[in-house]
């Protein structure tokens, strides 16, 4: 299946590039271009995009607030968005993790790696560089005012296994290394996964790991 690919950047020579690298794909094709978030929603919706690849510094309205948009939009509810940023301290990720995406990268990630994080991404992963999370989501934690971001509580509410199997997702491992690490089947943490979010309000896995910081389950570098 090919993945419809919307790309999202104030910047016309960042925009070709990306364009030039997924067309390159055999299973992606660009279905959009925008240069400010909303008309990253309005073409999300009329060209029924997959993904949407979304700067976070735009003008008319950021990435942040696009992607909150999208999220709550019934119909663009199968819409994946990933978010990219400049440097990876930005301070705006753990929000726009909040506001729906399902992932963010760095913009000098490698081509082959960003090819890689769409289709992550497009299959329903959570996507989060692994170098900057542990910090930024220890920076959300240290707010005083940080809201909660699940509605339906938090991890105590699991079952042991469910418990193992979050702070497993909250460390990046995807479905068949979380089942590798408990000696269940692919199917079996994947259900579990399901299970997880369906427990604790999460659209996604991305957000699957902000409430395993914000429990204490996962802490922050460890």
């Amino acid at each position: 299946m090919t993945i419809r690919v919307l790309l999202a950047d104030d910047q016309t020579l960042v925009r070709a590039a990306f364009a030039m690298l997924v067309e390159s794909a055999p299973d992606m094709e660009v279905v959009g271009q925008a240069d400010t978030g909303r008309t990253a929603v309005a073409l999300a919706r009329t060209e029924r995009a997959d993904l949407v690849v979304m700067d976070i510094r735009m003008p008319d309205l950021d990435g942040i607030e696009a992607t909150r948009l999208l999220a709550a939009d019934e119909d663009l509810a199968g819409v994946k968005v990933l978010m990219l940023t400049t440097y990876d301290t930005d301070e705006h990720v753990v929000e726009a993790l909040r506001a729906g995406a399902s992932g963010f990268l760095v913009k000098d990630t490698r081509p082959a790696d960003l090819l890689d994080a769409i289709r992550t991404v497009a299959a329903g992963e959570a996507l989060l560089s692994p170098g900057p999370t542990a910090r930024l989501i220890a920076r959300v934690l240290r707010a005083p005012d940080a809201p909660a971001l699940a509605a339906g509580g938090g991890p105590e509410g699991l079952t042991d296994r469910e418990r193992q199997v979050l702070a497993l997702v909250a460390r990046g491992l995807n479905n068949t290394e979380v089942a590798d690490a408990l000696g269940l089947s692919p199917l079996t943490a994947k259900t579990h996964v399901s299970r997880i979010m369906g427990k604790l309000g999460a659209r996604d896995r991305a957000q699957l790991v902000i409430v395993a910081y914000e429990s204490g389950l996962v802490a922050p570098g460890g």
